[in-house]
């Protein structure tokens, strides 16, 4: 790169961000003090590969590079001679060209809201300078991306790793949302802090319709901007007592995404946000030795790694800013509260806690977690350094950088199975409202809320003896309570009330001897033993000394039943997720593929959950593209 003591001489700015190969570029060049120095020249850096493309002179004001056809999409940079610094562009993928997987979004906004830092009226920062700018041109030199590289490292070690890549800026996602149609993930990387509407707009349908975001950066999407003259000029009042637009539409106002008149904060979308996170500015060394705490080493991110909960990882990657979220920690776990934002489906992977960094710049605490919105999904590492580290070789970041490309990339499959942590040997299990309860080998109740999170299970008393299977209707029905019904081996139904303390069960009815399995559903109970399936319904419990179950014919050979929204799921004994209609008669049994090594099963929130052999809480969707539909043609029709 040119010597940066020699810049200033004159400068240069491109009159575009991107282009595609066979198109031109033109540089504006700019006179410095002493006008256009003589011999001029341009060198091209095609930075991902680290490679000099070429040189050219530039004799004139305007030089008009003709980008060769056979130029990779990319991240570059002209290096102008003698003394006029440089200039960072992108080129997106030729039209032609096959479409890569991952779209990798640049920064430009945050490359030039840094542009003249501290200069009155010619920057935006500093932030709370009075004098700052409100409105700055992209005509005008000086917009560069941090000294640190934090984008470039991992484009770096994206194309040193073999990972197929294509390029553009934010600012072509802003004017021309197609741009995300056909790719599996988008990636936003190192310091993209300045998003405008349309941006968010754009990325949250992407992700909605099935994309996937992975976002290896900090301090993301903090600042809402505008952009006015066709891209090339970027409103940011910060302050919204100053901006025109927040008496005329509040929700546009150029200030934080968080702030009540805008009302949409950014960690609906990131997962994650500054607000809780936290900024080390003094000295880099500051944050050098700063590590994560894994939080959930069995998560499929951390796939490989040979992590274990509560081992520190990723030295030197977290910083200068890093992004957090409201959480608490419950025997020992720490959780997502939900209560500034973030999505329930959040998942914290690992956190730092950063108090200390109020010596420094912001005290707060970085995270990193994972969570799924609509079709697709959202990582979030939630550091700026994340690639500086990455780049430098850090085995565990290169583990869970690989783990999250091959994740989101792949073609959607909504019938595998993920962990949600650990789990006791249980005989049965079933969801009731927002919490999962389970009696395990030695006939105690156990309870957790329903959560991706890896929460801890917490002991609820004693289980009716010999229980063997347990259910949970949606509602109160026909006389009988909404709360846990269990069938005993001695052929009993036991209930009480589905809470998070211990409390008294109370006999009901009688059941059929050798039933094994249980369900509740349709207005009543379902059972299954001896390969065939029963009924009874909750108005027929009577006195309970003599119910009438009645049999609805032959069932599969099942190791587990359970019921949600209408429809009987079981594990069969070759290990298939099995379903049917609650029908008081025959019905047809529909196979929806494998049980992931599920021994029992519970369903709720269009979740299966099974527990492994190996004491393994596991789920997946119950519903959605890729699951069979076929009835099963041993068993009849619907």
């Amino acid at each position: 790169m040119v010597d940066e003591a020699d810049w200033g001489r004159y400068g240069a700015y491109a009159r575009s961000m991107t282009c595609r190969p066979g198109e031109e570029l033109e540089f504006q060049l700019v006179p410095g003090p002493d006008g256009l120095p003589d011999g001029r020249t341009v060198e091209i850096f095609h930075l991902n590969a680290g490679q000099s493309l070429l040189t050219l002179e530039a004799p004139a004001d305007v030089l008009r590079l003709a980008v060769p056809e056979d130029w990779p999409t990319g991240f570059y940079r002209a290096d102008f001679s003698p003394g006029g610094g440089c200039v960072w562009f992108a080129i997106r993928p030729a039209a032609s060209a096959p479409r890569a997987k991952i779209l990798f979004s640049i920064a430009f906004t945050t490359f030039e809201a840094y542009n003249q830092r501290g200069v009155p009226g010619q920057g935006l920062y500093f932030s709370e300078q009075p004098d700052r700018a409100h409105r700055i041109s992209f005509d005008r030199p000086g917009a560069r991306p941090s000294t640190r590289e934090w984008d470039e490292t991992l484009m770096r070690w994206l194309h040193r790793t073999g990972w197929e890549v294509d390029f553009c800026s934010n600012i072509d996602i802003h004017y021309h949302p197609e741009i995300l149609e056909g790719y599996r993930m988008l990636v936003c990387a190192g310091h993209d802090e300045y998003w405008t509407w349309e941006m968010r707009d754009a990325i949250e349908g992407f992700v909605d319709r099935g994309g996937n975001l992975g976002i290896f950066g900090g301090n993301t999407c903090w600042w809402q901007v505008r952009l006015e003259d066709e891209g090339r000029t970027m409103v940011c009042y910060r302050d919204p007592v100053l901006d025109p637009m927040a008496a005329i539409d509040p929700r546009r106002a150029t200030t934080h995404w968080s702030a009540e008149l805008i009302n949409r904060p950014e960690n609906t979308l990131t997962g994650l946000s500054f607000r809780r996170g936290g900024g080390c500015w003094m000295d880099f060394d500051d944050f050098a030795e700063e590590t994560y705490e894994a939080v959930f080493a069995d998560h499929w991110v951390f796939a490989g790694t040979g992590l274990s909960d509560g081992e520190r990882f990723a030295k030197g990657a977290i910083g200068y800013e890093v992004d957090g979220v409201d959480l608490v920690v419950e025997d020992g776990v720490a959780r997502a509260t939900g209560r500034d934002g973030t999505p329930g489906s959040f998942v914290i992977l690992a956190k730092a806690e950063l108090e200390h960094w109020r010596k420094f710049g912001q005290q707060g605490r970085a995270v990193m977690g994972v969570f799924e919105r609509g079709a697709g999904s959202v990582f979030n590492a939630g550091t700026i350094a994340w690639g500086d580290a990455l780049d430098k070789g850090d085995p565990v970041l290169a583990r869970v950088t690989g783990n999250v490309l091959e994740r989101f990339t792949a073609e959607p499959d909504v019938t595998r199975w993920s962990v949600l942590g650990r789990a006791p040997h249980l005989r049965c299990m079933v969801v009731s409202g927002t919490r999962l309860y389970g009696v395990d080998e030695s006939g105690r109740l156990l309870g957790r809320e329903l959560s991706r999170q890896n929460l801890r299970w917490t002991d609820l008393g004693p289980a009716p003896q010999d229980a063997v299977a347990i259910a949970a209707p949606q509602e109160a029905l026909d006389g009988q309570w909404q709360g846990l019904y269990v069938l005993t081996e001695g052929g009993a139904i036991h209930f009480r009330f589905a809470t998070a303390d211990p409390a008294d069960w109370t006999e009901l009815v009688g059941a059929p001897s050798g039933l094994r399995n249980l369900a509740a559903c349709y207005a009543g109970l379902f059972a299954e033993g001896g390969d065939t399936l029963y009924y009874l319904a909750f108005a027929d419990f009577g006195d309970g000394k003599d119910p009438e179950w009645k049999p609805l014919g032959p069932a599969p050979a099942l190791v587990s039943l359970t019921a949600m929204t209408g429809r009987l799921f079981a594990i069969d004994e070759e290990g298939r997720v099995l379903s049917r209609l609650p029908s008081v008669g025959a019905a047809g049994w529909t196979d929806h593929g494998v049980g992931g090594g599920s021994t029992v099963l519970a369903a709720g929130s269009g979740q299966l959950l099974g527990v492994t052999e190996d004491g393994t809480l596991v789920s997946r969707s119950a519903f959605g593209p890729g699951i069979a539909v076929a009835v099963r043609p041993d068993a009849g029709e619907v």
